[in-house]
């Protein structure tokens, strides 16, 4: 997967360990004895979209790691086939002690990853100094807005996934549409994209890790689901944490409208769900891989609210 002399060059190193009973590969940068800093990747994408975050934590003088999450290669396929969101923000718990996290630990998260955030963040606020969450607000903040038509059309995919039809619709021709409809930056850089989808599918190359990616939307939408060990953590998804979190949306995302967050730029509704402290801002001239589009910008905007923690 990629190119390892650019991820070394990078300061970038791969390894595995074994959190919440399944194997996990992961990217990492920075010292060892230095503080946990996790990032947590969406759909569909991989460990990868972090390549320009790891080093400018591991600078900062953090342990940067970046798992591949539940069922993308080369993290293992639960057995039991949980993907709920109370199983991912169990996974980042998880990884946390596993890597020998502490107090001042960090989470950051995007898409899927996000929700992990949310949930890890709820469920073990002591684990976690700092919370940066990317694209997806708290449900509760979508409410009525994720019905809208314009909305539906995007979501369009979530949908597909409830069918028999997803496993051979999610190909390479799929996967690179949706980075060129989310992320004007992808739309115009078709090398970049190319890059960015090949580690997609490498992660989705063997159908069960096609499976894998699918079953987060099924578990969305079907609450059979959802395995019984979870279940306390499930029913509490809708709480409000205590942690403050800084949610980062972008102004042009093509997967979820800026106009179904934060209409007309207004980020009440975000922050009535986030924990007090909390601040949400709409990123200008970047779409849903807003940490792709304009890294620099969006890092920058990152590493500032970790310092002021």
């Amino acid at each position: 997967m990629g190119d390892a002399g650019s991820e070394a060059g990078r300061g970038i190193e791969r390894g595995a360990v074994k959190a919440n009973d399944l194997e996990f590969g992961y990217l990492a940068a920075g010292p060892e004895g230095g503080p946990l800093a996790l990032c947590l990747h969406g759909f569909p994408d991989s460990a990868y979209t972090w390549r320009h975050l790891l080093p400018e934590l591991a600078e900062a003088g953090y342990r940067a790691v970046a798992p591949f999450m539940r069922g993308y290669a080369p993290t293992a396929i639960p057995e039991d086939g949980a993907y709920q969101t109370a199983a991912l923000a169990a996974d980042a718990n998880a990884l946390h002690a596993a890597l020998g996290g502490g107090p001042d630990a960090v989470l950051i998260g995007h898409d899927w990853g996000a929700a992990a955030t949310y949930g890890a963040a709820r469920r073990s606020p002591e684990s976690w100094s700092t919370v940066i969450t990317l694209a997806l607000p708290p449900l509760g903040a979508l409410a009525g807005s994720f019905f809208g038509y314009e909305q539906l059309k995007r979501s369009f995919y979530i949908f597909l996934f409830q069918t028999p039809l997803a496993e051979a619709a999610l190909d390479r021709a799929f996967v690179d549409g949706l980075w060129r409809d989310w992320s004007p930056a992808q739309a115009r850089d078709e090398d970049g994209r190319a890059a960015n989808v090949g580690h997609v599918m490498d992660c989705l190359a063997a159908p069960e890790n096609r499976a894998a990616a699918i079953g987060y939307y099924r578990a969305m939408l079907d609450p059979s689901r959802h395995v019984p060990r979870y279940a306390a953590d499930q029913r509490a998804e809708g709480e409000v944490g205590e942690r403050p979190i800084l949610y980062l949306h972008g102004a042009d995302d093509g997967c979820l409208g800026v106009d179904a967050v934060a209409p007309g730029g207004d980020v009440s509704g975000v922050l009535a769900r986030l924990p007090a402290g909390s601040r949400a801002e709409v990123v200008p001239d970047v779409g849903h891989f807003l940490h792709l589009d304009r890294p620099a910008e969006v890092n920058a905007r990152i590493l500032a609210w970790i310092a002021s923690g």
